[in-house]
């Protein structure tokens, strides 16, 4: 039973601060028990809302909410986002000066921030920690709490310390928030995290506005092209790409073919990938060519396609980079071209990496599950939902509904 003072004060927030005239799906239920002083474990689709979740309670409760996020790169706008609704808005990572954050830590401390982001090598510190020790806390959120799971590519193990939260302060509430796990990713969040007392909160996964594609890999650069030239010409994309060699080799190929294309992977220097993801949020019409090094918490929400010119290595991973389309609500696709040499590849890779055969195990699995996505010649929609345990019908938008 959510409280009406509890809602109605979660409403006046949303109006008044967010200027939104009412809350989106189970975002005002989720807010309603954190605000409460309940724990919770929300899974939402990107573009679902999960910020509001955590910023509105913290708002509401006595105190600073701690948000704890690995997306340094993206917590300065997250933060000028806030401070322009009027939110007091600080963050505390590597890139602050001396000076600078010891100003945020004053301010903390004094009680004049209601949002604190901190990354979380940061708030393991034994200076941070003692920073919290001398505030008030509203509530600590953790997002994108999928970096706990170390069968996922977003893997963070700091994130397998951050039990020390509910350790140290077992009176604070915690919401940890995700848009993509599936059961075995759910049971690592809850056991590593300590969220057993948790409250459930999942939403459909479905993005009924992403239509999905996959075609087989013949010649993947001037099929790529047709696909970017036929549906999509002028508009915002991103193909993501196995290797650091390849994202450079087809962003100066589609330059060349008079397409905007800019590359983005963990080899390029800072200064350059900043620069790109800059010009790729504030641009119209660019194509950001990537590795998974790209995207996580990218907020862009006109991105109208996302190929993929390799097979990603599991379910979660292609639903979480496709995801990044469409979030605006407006039509979307997902292109991949595939072909069994990818899956090939992946095996060797699995079959020759260092890791324990549990690993290794479960890998394969997750490959599997991918394999039986690209193969499947039923409804891709109901084989994406069901592998996070959803049952849906043939959505009627995805290549094989749309031709059998």
């Amino acid at each position: 039973m959510i409280d009406g003072a509890i809602e109605r004060d979660a409403l006046g927030i949303l109006n008044r601060t967010f200027g939104y005239d009412e809350f989106r799906g189970p975002q005002a239920g989720i807010i309603a028990h954190v605000a409460s002083g309940g724990d919770a474990l929300v899974l939402m689709p990107t573009g679902g809302g999960k910020s509001l979740c955590y910023q509105i309670p913290a708002l509401m409760r006595d105190g600073v909410g701690v948000v704890i996020s690995p997306l340094i790169a993206l917590m300065q706008d997250q933060v000028d986002a806030l401070r322009e609704f009027g939110v007091r808005a600080a963050f505390l990572n590597s890139s602050l000066g001396a000076r600078d954050a010891a100003a945020v830590e004053r301010a903390v401390v004094a009680g004049d921030i209601d949002l604190l982001y901190v990354a979380p090598e940061r708030l393991l510190t034994s200076r941070c920690l003692d920073l919290l020790d001398q505030a008030k806390l509203a509530l600590f959120a953790i997002d994108e709490a999928h970096c706990v799971s170390q069968w996922g590519h977003d893997f963070r193990p700091e994130y397998l310390q951050l039990a020390v939260l509910h350790e140290r302060w077992p009176q604070v509430p915690r919401i940890a928030l995700t848009a993509t796990a599936d059961a075995l990713t759910r049971r690592e969040i809850v056991e590593r995290l300590a969220l057993q007392s948790a409250r459930q909160f999942v939403s459909s996964f479905d993005r009924p506005n992403i239509r999905y594609r996959i075609v087989d890999k013949i010649d993947p650069k001037r099929q790529l092209l047709d696909f970017v030239n036929g549906a999509h010409a002028g508009q915002a994309g991103i193909v993501y790409c196995a290797s650091r060699a390849k994202v450079d080799d087809i962003a100066q190929w589609l330059s060349a073919q008079g397409i905007g294309a800019l590359p983005y992977h963990a080899g390029l220097d800072g200064a350059t990938r900043r620069a790109n993801q800059a010009r790729f949020l504030r641009e119209d019409g660019l194509v950001m060519v990537a590795t998974i090094a790209f995207g996580m918490g990218i907020d862009k929400p006109d991105v109208r396609f996302v190929a993929h010119l390799d097979m990603p290595k599991s379910v979660e991973g292609y639903y979480q980079e496709t995801g990044r389309a469409g979030r605006d609500g407006e039509p979307a696709e997902a292109w991949m071209a595939y072909g069994l040499a990818d899956v090939v590849q992946q095996r060797r890779l699995i079959e020759q990496s260092e890791a324990d055969e549990t690993y290794k195990r479960i890998s394969s699995a997750k490959l599997d599950a991918m394999l039986g996505l690209a193969e499947t010649i039923d409804c891709r929609r109901v084989r994406l939902l069901a592998y996070f345990g959803e049952a849906s019908q043939p959505c009627g938008n995805c290549d094989n509904c749309l031709d059998p």
